[in-house]
């Protein structure tokens, strides 16, 4: 990582250039390879649409040192990949600034102020719209209930100059976010959906300006200061309410990203604490957290008992006990009483920055429906301006000032707005929802594509059954003792994560002669993904050498039948041990699989183990399709048989051997403590492992799927219908207005009921 290039100078925003704040809003893009690309969270400030997260996507992509960027319209936030070789975060977030966008990193504290000044802001100009259009309304009234000749010539006159005096300040003050935006968009020379709405404002105050100046002239018939002044207040009103909502619904993700508190009580030599920043803990301090405070960091408790809020983290619902001497986790929220924590991990290393980063990235994703509608705005907009022009000309010959109010009405009646936010607004409520209930969702397809699985597929160990097993009994060749082949096993199991090796291991300490196991020389120790490990002993010990093999009997070329959950351990002669496990099935496993059957889904179950062990653990469980000794080859065979029948296939597993499968499944989902590899390939992760989410689950994204479809239904047919009636002039403008806003308002609102919908599965 080049740290030797100097901030870029580019005012409050080249604090961001120190490496050393790298890690506040961003990570590594590809650790593995050690790239130099780092990926950023940011959130996007003066974004009022689908248009505009394309044309700031452009605009990223256009910056030397960016390889990649996802702005998303919906839930207000950015992603973007960049090379710490080639640029800063000074230089990528300074660009947008041109554009009219602001870029800060999610977790800066000032992002909330920023938000809370441009609501404020957005507020004022919604009141002195609705204030100007309740006296515009006033002076409009008499010429809406005269008769004719009631009203005499100067006392219209100055009914007309008062609405040109009051509209004024709608059309300074609160239209300037419009105006803005479209000459923004001129200079740049695009379109996004404040330009339209810009020229039917400017062109319905420039009427009826005309017709107050020269009441004789061609224009002077009518004004249109009420319909104005209506449109803009209903077209505020509108995006306060969106935004609002958009909080409800997106915000959602944003409130579970934000539970680490901003400062901390810390220990100092003398015992006595101070208030510091969250940023300045490191490991081995001693802070002291008070109740209703979230945990900072990982870390163990030395002082007071209390309870923990960890739902979010572990999808435990209830408070859990943590005393003394226990666990606590980044993020949790204590619950009882002040207690003292030593610090183990901070920053990237919690669990809950690895839970936000795959939230973060969900915020960003686009759904395929979503990209297609994206794909639809812009042409969308260019046909918006054809049409309102094509209106103008139709009317023009019959009434001039007729045309151009049907253009008006064409201008601002549309809205490819709703049909942007009908997917993302749903799927991101979804993903709230289910985050508070213990799943994350890493890829928000994953809620489209889950909406129609009909067969789930589980793996056997550490998904269906508990990750720890424990070990029932141990046979050893004559001459070799109890201790030396769980000494002998211990070694080879030291080197994988399955949980028959971790039991393995676990045993292997329990016995006196562990102490001796570093003296055991194994070399060239492998694993075979769904088989065991091999590793070769390179000095004689404990009577043993050359080849050992710890597994099925058959990796270990053993005959005999195999046992229920049993593995081998042989050298190059054959035979040295035994080791019987018992395994634990899940406390809920059993319901979740009964409650998926009755819903109507296939269940099956594939597991590396042998057959016998797998069909013990399927009839406990109910389960009569299960398949034993499955290689990661075999799973792929089985999913793709599935899949040329036609089935949509879940696939729900926490195995080494499960990385394939989760890959190519129609949708996959990694259970507990999965090993990374599975988590790298899952599109939904479960930490907590609670089975019985999985029917609420598939329930909740049908249901999601459903209100997706009444928002592209009621954003379709509200085009279809009020762009014909503006086309012919028979839709005033302050109806536009209110139904444009109307329109973006109804999906955002249909897509927060399912924060409200108790899903039954």
């Amino acid at each position: 990582m080049p740290d030797s290039r100097a901030p870029c100078g580019r005012g409050p925003l080249a604090v961001f250039d120190d490496p050393g704040e790298w890690a506040t809003f961003s990570q590594p893009a590809d650790p593995a390879t050690a790239s130099g690309l780092w990926e950023s969270q940011v959130v996007v400030g003066g974004m009022h649409c689908v248009a505009c997260s394309l044309t700031l996507e452009q605009a990223l992509l256009a910056i030397p040192g960016v390889v990649a960027a996802r702005v998303s319209a919906a839930s207000q936030r950015a992603s973007i990949v960049w090379s710490a070789a080639l640029t800063r975060p000074s230089e990528w977030m300074s660009a947008p600034l041109a554009l009219g966008y602001r870029l800060l990193p999610a977790a800066d504290a000032f992002a909330p102020r920023h938000g809370r000044k441009a609501a404020r802001l957005a507020l004022w100009r919604w009141l002195v719209a609705g204030f100007c259009m309740m006296q515009v309304m006033m002076y409009a009234t008499p010429a809406y209930v005269a008769g004719p000749g009631e009203i005499t010539p100067d006392i219209q006159s100055l009914l007309r100059w008062a609405s040109w005096v009051l509209s004024l300040p709608v059309l300074l003050f609160s239209c300037a976010p419009f105006f803005g935006n479209a000459l923004r968009d001129l200079r740049q020379r695009r379109i996004s959906m404040d330009l339209p709405v810009a020229l039917g404002i400017a062109m319905t105050f420039a009427i009826s300006s005309a017709a107050t100046f020269e009441p004789l002239g061609r224009w002077g018939q009518e004004v249109y200061f009420d319909s104005l002044t209506m449109f803009v207040f209903f077209l505020l009103t509108g995006r306060w309410l969106e935004q609002r909502l958009r909080e409800r619904t997106a915000g959602a993700l944003d409130s579970l990203m934000q539970r680490l508190p901003d400062s901390v009580e810390r220990q100092l030599p003398g015992g006595q604490f101070e208030r510091v920043a969250v940023r300045r803990l490191l490991p081995g301090d001693v802070v002291r957290v008070l109740p209703g405070e979230a945990f900072p960091a990982d870390g163990t408790i030395t002082q007071g008992d209390t309870f923990a809020d960890e739902a979010l983290l572990t999808g435990e619902s209830r408070p859990v006990a943590r005393p003394a001497g226990s666990t606590v986790l980044a993020g949790s929220h204590n619950l009882s009483a002040a207690v003292q924590v030593r610090i183990a991990s901070i920053g990237e290393s919690t669990r809950y920055a690895q839970i936000v980063a795959l939230m973060a990235r969900a915020a960003v994703d686009k759904p395929r429906l979503a990209l297609l509608a994206d794909r639809v705005a812009k042409p969308f907009l260019v046909f918006v301006l054809l049409a309102a022009a094509l209106a103008a000309a139709w009317w023009w010959n019959t009434d001039p000032a007729k045309a151009l109010m049907a253009a008006v009405a064409v201008l601002v009646v549309t809205c490819p707005c709703a049909l942007s936010l009908a997917t993302p607004t749903a799927m991101l409520t979804s993903a709230g929802l289910l985050a508070r209930r213990g799943v994350l969702v890493r890829r928000l397809q994953a809620l489209e594509a889950l909406a129609g699985i009909d067969t789930v597929i589980f793996d056997k160990t550490g998904t269906l059954t508990e990750a720890r097993m424990g070990l029932r009994s141990v046979s050893s060749r004559a001459g070799l003792s109890r201790e030396a082949a769980l000494q002998l096993a211990g070694a080879l199991a030291r080197h994988s994560l399955h949980p028959v090796s971790r039991a393995l291991v676990r045993a292997a300490e329990e016995v006196a002669e562990v102490a001796a196991s570093g003296a055991l020389n194994l070399t060239d120790v492998r694993e075979l993904a769904g088989q065991g490990l091999e590793g070769r002993l390179g000095a004689p010990g404990l009577g043993v050498c050359g080849l050992l093999r710890l597994g099925s009997a058959r990796f270990c070329r053993l005959g005999g039948p195999p046992g229920c959950a049993r593995v081998e351990l042989a050298d190059e002669s054959g035979w040295l041990a035994g080791f019987e496990f018992d395994e634990v099935l899940r406390p809920d496993a059993q319901e979740a699989v009964a409650r998926l059957q009755q819903a109507g889904f296939a269940v099956q179950m594939l597991s590396g183990d042998n057959q016998a062990a797998a069909s013990e653990v399927a009839a406990r469980l109910g389960i009569t399709q299960v398949q034993g000794d499955c290689t990661p080859q075999t799973k792929l065979d089985v999913l793709q048989t599935l899949q040329q029948q036609g089935r949509k296939v879940l696939m729900v597993g926490d195995g080494l051997n499960d990385g394939p499968v989760l890959a190519r499944a129609h949708v996959s989902l990694a259970v507990g403590q999965a090993v990374p590899l599975a988590q790298a390939q899952s599109d939904l992760v479960m930490p907590g492992g609670q089975l019985l989410m999985l029917p609420t689950l598939l329930a909740q994204a049908r249901q999601t799927l459903r209100i997706v479809r009444q928002n592209l239904w009621w954003a379709a047919s509200y085009n279809a219908v009020c762009v014909p009636l503006a086309l012919m002039g028979w839709l005033p403008a302050w109806l536009a207005g209110l139904g444009m806003a109307l329109s973006s308002l109804g999906v955002i609102a249909n897509a927060a009921r399912l924060s409200r919908i108790r899903v039954r599965s």
